[in-house]
Parts: C-alpha cells; structure tokens; sequence
C-alpha cells in the first residue's frame, strides 16, 4: 500500500473508478503514513483513524455501486487546525481556546469537500492563531521541514505543507493571511493557491479581514484545480464570497501558456535580496515558460515594500482576535504574538484608514499592470528554510516574519490569486518557490500556467524520504 501514499488525487480517483484499488486501502495507507511522519515533523494536531476508516468504507461502497457523491469521493484530506470541522474542536494553535462545545458546524471548504466524499484524516498545525510564517505553538510545538528536520516547514499551513509532502493524503486545506499557504509551499517542495479574495468563502469571518484566504495545498496543479472545482462554490455564510466559478478549472488546465503575457520580476525592482541558489531556480523555470511559448519581459509592478501598511492591518487583526482575553490567559499566548497584539492595540481608526489607502492605492497599480501582462513571476520565497523554531533566520537582523516573506504579504493586500510552483532545489537540496500571480479573478490562468510547467517536467521536484 505504500504506493498509494504518492499517488495524486486525480490518480486516486481514477483508480477508483477503474477498480484498481479502493478508498479503504488509500485511507489506510494515509493514516500509516501519518502516524509514521508524525515523531519527526509534527504535522498533525490530531488524527482520527476511526472516523476516516467509516468515511474510507461507505466511499468504496458507493464506488462499487457506481455512485460516486462527488468529485473526490475516498480521497484522503487533511484541514489546518483553523478551519472549523464537525466532530472535534478547532484550537487554533492556542491553549486559550477551550475544547468544550459542541463543535458540530463545518467551515464551508470543509461542508464541500465532505459532500463530494472527501475522507477526513484528521487536523494540521499551525502557530497561534495562524498569526506568523512559521508553524509552532504553544499547544503542538514545532513542525518541521519534510526535507531537513533541523529546518522551519514555514507556515502558517506548516502542517498541511509537510503532511502533503510525505504522503499523508494527497489534499490539505490551508489559509494564506500573508502567505500562508504559499510560504510552507515553497519550503516544503508541493504546490499551493491562494484564490482571489471570496473565491472560496469563509466562515467564521477571520479576525483579519480580507487578507484571509482559504486555498489548496496539493501535490501538484491539477489536484489543487480538482479541489477547486469542490471549494469555491458560495456560501450564503459569507457576505464577501463571489458568485459561482465561471466554469471547472480542471477543464481550463489544457490551454498551456503559448502567447501568454509574462512579466519576470526577480526582485521587485532592487528591493529585495534573493539568494542566489533560489534565483538561479527560479530562473531556470521562467526560462522554461519562455520555451514552451510564453512572451516573458523582465518587469517589476510599480510599487513599494507596503509592509508597514500590511502591519498595521495584520497586528490589528492579532489584537481583534485576542480582545476577549483576560490578563491571565494573555500569559498563555505565544510571545511574539502577545508582543504584536499590544502594537495593534495602539493604532487608531485613523491608523487603519490609511493602511486600507495604501491598499487601494496597490491594487490599482497592479490592476493596471495587468493590463500589459497576464500573470507575473518571482521567487515565493528569497531564501529556503532555516532553522525551525524561530520566527526569523538567525543573524538576519529581521525582526518579524515579513521581514524574509516580501514577495508574499502583497497579493494578500491586492486580494490577487498567487501560486507556488516548486521549480528546484538549492545547494543544501532545499525547495525552491516559483511565485505565479495573475490578476483578480484570474484564478484559472493562474491554475493553467503552474499546469503547464508540471506538464512540462519543469515544475515538482523528487518527494523527501519518509
């Protein structure tokens, strides 16, 4: 059964379908991949074997009758400890929140994927409150990289991240606030959206506002196209949320990029420092768009680091999230998350005004970038992973986490659909992130172009030894 474990969701389904083996056996699989990864990176909260196997068995059922509910029936799937899910508690990372309640509503993401028969292995990782790009916290500990386990999995869909990478299910629901999904992507070697703002609708509404988003966590383009096709349907849940997809982003993966407008920007104009193990990659798979036709220009979008607006809404969130806590339970957080909490607890309604400006100010410049160019291109990360349990690199100088995530943090202020694709590895065989972002809406160009480097053999990279 070992075998199972790499298979990708669409293969999963296809051998379903063909017979050539059953739910119970990809579950089952999953759940021994799960429990051998978990001593060594950490990526489950939570695992639940009983209530998988139930699921695994009534979706080999309905396959043997030819009644499959939906379009991941009996494909094993993992939820960032964030998202609520009927049946256990969601603790977020945080020992402030307790387990009592009845705990019987789904996030809508999750609502989806249970009625199109995705079997639920069990929660993922994530720091307090999904509030850094890295993933410990005070109730898991530390989650660690697929590939080095001396190194950071990045966060904050850490969990989701690594249980992908080694084969505990093929599908994982995570959350992007600043490159959440993105981050642990690019470090841990598989591919992540995140969707535009209110493609896939969330409830409970995140505490910080819409630079919140839920996106897949896949092996590869075609899955997180798969998983799309399920999660992004409305939910009257949430006010935000867009109307219907426009069509199956699994039809829309074949165009290939042939003609298509790319802007290359390896550095965001001078502003930030990548390595050179990370550029060289990086390189090497826009050579590779610009081969299989791609128009590719070097061009930077025409912006500044807007990361002290990015702080003022994202440690205003913090303390949103936390302003029920008393004196004692604040003792409880993470520190660097009691540290922030009290900066946004300064700002004013004024403060916040004018970071939602600077905003709007930066969609309208990447809104009219995308009038020259389709989709633009660059590293996801500037560097690889470093040394896990800490928030920044050590002798960096960084003294958060955007201070190493430039390339990340400002397609969540612009709301636009952004992918990691991994392109390679560096010279300590660390994964490196190709970073695609297209315009708002443009969710399946950027589905499609990530497509066609898989397609190609230029994006994905060899899987790390369990």
């Amino acid at each position: 059964m070992t075998e199972l474990t790499e298979l990708t969701a669409v293969r999963l389904v296809e051998g379903y379908r063909k017979g050539e083996f059953s739910p119970v056996d990809a579950v089952r699989a999953a759940l021994r991949r799960a429990e051998e990864i978990q001593p060594a990176v950490n990526a489950f909260v939570r695992l639940d074997e009983e209530a998988a196997l139930a699921g695994a068995r009534e979706s080999a059922e309905r396959w043997r009758r030819g009644e499959p509910a939906g379009l991941v029936d009996g494909v094993p799937v993992s939820v960032k400890d964030i998202l609520l899910m009927r049946g256990g508690p969601t603790l977020r990372g945080s020992r402030t929140v307790s387990e009592a309640g009845a705990w019987d509503e789904d996030a809508p993401s999750v609502a989806r994927l249970r009625e199109h028969g995705a079997v639920f292995l069990g929660r993922t990782t994530t720091p307090e409150f999904g509030w850094k790009g890295v993933t410990d916290s005070p109730v898991s500990g530390v989650t660690r990289n697929p590939y080095d386990r001396s190194r950071t999995s990045g966060g904050s869909s850490g969990g989701s991240a690594a249980a992908v990478a080694l084969g505990a299910g093929p599908l994982s629901l995570g959350t992007d606030g600043g490159g959440s999904v993105r981050i642990p992507g690019s470090f841990c070697g598989i591919f992540a959206l995140k969707p535009t703002y209110g493609r896939v609708p969330l409830y409970p509404a995140s505490a910080f506002g819409t630079l919140a988003h839920v996106g897949p966590m896949t092996r590869d383009a075609a899955d997180a196209a798969l998983m799309m096709d399920v999660i992004s349907g409305p939910d009257t849940r949430d006010w935000s949320g867009l109307g219907p997809a426009a069509g199956s982003y699994v039809d829309g993966l074949g165009g290939g990029v042939r003609g298509l407008r790319v802007a290359y920007s390896p550095s965001l104009g001078g502003q930030v420092a990548v390595r050179p193990g990370v550029a060289a990659a990086v390189r090497r798979g826009v050579e590779g768009l610009a081969a299989l036709g791609a128009y590719v220009e070097e061009a930077d979008p025409d912006f500044t680091d807007p990361v002290e607006a990015f702080h003022v809404l994202w440690f205003s969130g913090a303390a949103r999230v936390t302003q029920r806590l008393g004196a004692r339970q604040r003792e409880l957080l993470d520190p660097g998350l009691r540290e922030i909490v009290g900066l946004g607890e300064r700002f004013s309604a004024l403060d916040y005004l004018a970071a939602v400006d600077v905003r709007m100010e930066l969609g309208r410049r990447m809104g009219r970038f995308h009038d020259t160019y389709d989709v633009l291109v660059t590293p996801t990360m500037p560097i690889t992973a470093f040394e896990a349990g800490a928030e920044v690199p050590r002798g960096s100088g960084y003294r958060r986490w955007t201070g190493w995530t430039p390339f990340t943090y400002p397609f969540n202020l612009t709301q636009q659909p952004a992918a990691t694709v991994p392109v390679g590895v560096d010279g300590s065989g660390l994964p490196v992130g190709l970073q695609v972002v297209g315009a708002r809406h443009q969710d399946g160009l950027v589905l499609r172009t990530a497509h066609a480097l898989y397609a190609a053999g230029i994006g994905g990279i060899a899987p790390p030894r369990v």
